[in-house]
């Protein structure tokens, strides 16, 4: 009885390290978003920035103006992210992404 408590607590520790360890291999990158009209279409600024492989998240609320893109590190340059969001579009107005630091 006390293996088999003492095995359960054994797994339940490693798939929260190995949860861990994804979470780590994780890159933040945050952009400033410009550009005229920008804050109203962040739906597509989201569209364009989850189209990119290796993206697992957009965040656009925490911090208003800004997106915080989370991906899989080594997989995704700043320069795709920036580029994405540079294709949202539209007559007259267009967005822009600068990486911050």
């Amino acid at each position: 009885m006390l293996y088999r408590r003492m095995l359960s607590v054994a797994v339940i520790f490693g798939a929260g390290l190995l949860a861990s360890m994804a979470e780590a291999a994780d890159q933040q990158v945050t952009l400033m978003l410009g550009g005229s009209s920008c804050e109203t279409h962040v739906r597509e600024i989201r569209t364009a920035l989850k189209r990119v492989e290796g993206v697992k998240g957009v965040d656009l609320r925490s911090m208003p103006g800004h997106a915080i893109v989370r991906a899989e590190a080594g997989h995704v340059t700043p320069e795709q992210l920036t580029a994405a969001v540079a294709g949202v579009k539209g007559t007259n107005w267009r967005c822009t992404a600068e990486v911050m630091e």
